[in-house]
């Protein structure tokens, strides 16, 4: 089977938001070319060779490739994927937006790209490994997720989840029932069981994401009973109605939403019934010209800022109900 390859041309400040947008788009496959050198900081925790010294500076561009079945109404991706590049640009540089199209084997980029996807660390001692991987430095204390990603991992940075990490790390007890919405590939309801959360929720709008979880709630062996996935946008009225009904009300001892400004806004706004009295409520992927935006949106929907944490260009606000 060929696929049509989409090669963007956009910039690093773009690269994130861009590839999220892809995600949302059902787009897989999303692979993310960049000039930007490790910092040495990353140097000592990713394991991953360095980089050769010949690698071209950073010039601030970046390319963006994805994948589309050779079905696809082609030039109907292209408008939405130009429509996207449109709304980012109101707020990030897109830099050229030139698209360039090609194909390629299904073989070839379902396998390949996973050369490029080694483990790294997510926090001191929390590291994410890709199923098919072996770790040569694991330390006795390491916490490590095992991830298939298939078509639910977002490649680029991981500074919203780091965020999100040290969130859950001061809040998550043995007693905690942790909702995780957008979960994408449950790599934060895992984070939370494994620091000894009693209970996750997992939801998303993707179907893809929901498989891919499901699967990787097994790789991890999480238990019967301890984690559950459904398929819900807590936006929409109607499936948020039913999704209440279905779980009894049922109130969490922490909401997490590693998601963007647009849909955190909003979700400010509905979220409280699903927390507890004394619960929080922990957001990320929020890029930095919307922290104002979702601050206010707290405060007006009767939260009070506990924490904002920032990492780079990314913020992560954390809340209580008042």
């Amino acid at each position: 089977m060929k696929w049509n390859k989409l090669t963007i041309e956009t910039t690093t400040q773009a690269e994130d938001m861009l590839s999220w947008e892809l995600s949302e788009m059902g787009i897989t496959g999303v692979e993310i070319e960049d000039h930007v050198p490790l910092t040495e900081e990353e140097r000592k925790i990713m394991y991953v060779d360095l980089l050769p010294d010949e690698i071209a500076p950073d010039d601030g561009t970046a390319r963006i490739s994805c994948y589309v079945d050779e079905k696809e109404d082609l030039d109907a991706v292209i408008a939405r994927i130009q429509d996207k590049l449109e709304e980012i640009s109101a707020f990030l540089p897109v830099g050229s937006r030139k698209i360039t199209l090609g194909t390629t084997e299904e073989e070839d980029w379902i396998n390949n790209w996973k050369v490029f996807f080694k483990p790294f660390r997510l926090d001191d001692n929390i590291v994410i490994k890709p199923t098919w991987e072996t770790l040569s430095d694991q330390k006795d204390d390491d916490i490590v997720i095992e991830i298939d990603p298939g078509t639910a991992f977002g490649s680029g940075s991981h500074e919203t989840t780091k965020l999100c990490i040290s969130q859950l790390k001061k809040y998550v007890t043995p007693k905690t029932q942790l909702l995780d919405v957008g979960t994408g590939s449950g790599i934060l309801s895992i984070i939370g069981l494994k620091l000894g959360a009693s209970y996750a929720m997992a939801t998303d709008i993707d179907p893809n994401a929901i498989r891919a979880t499901n699967e990787n709630f097994e790789i991890n062996g999480v238990a019967e009973g301890q984690a559950q996935v459904q398929r819900v946008n807590i936006l929409d009225p109607e499936e948020a109605g039913a999704f209440y009904e279905e779980n009894a009300g049922k109130k969490y001892d922490i909401v997490v939403a590693n998601i963007l400004a647009d849909v955190i806004i909003p979700l400010s706004a509905i979220v409280t019934p699903l927390l507890k009295e004394d619960g929080v409520f922990i957001t990320s992927g929020i890029i930095n010209t919307m922290e104002d935006a979702v601050r206010e949106a707290m405060i007006e929907n009767h939260f009070e800022i506990i924490e904002i944490n920032h990492m780079k260009d990314w913020v992560s606000i954390t809340a209580k109900p008042r």
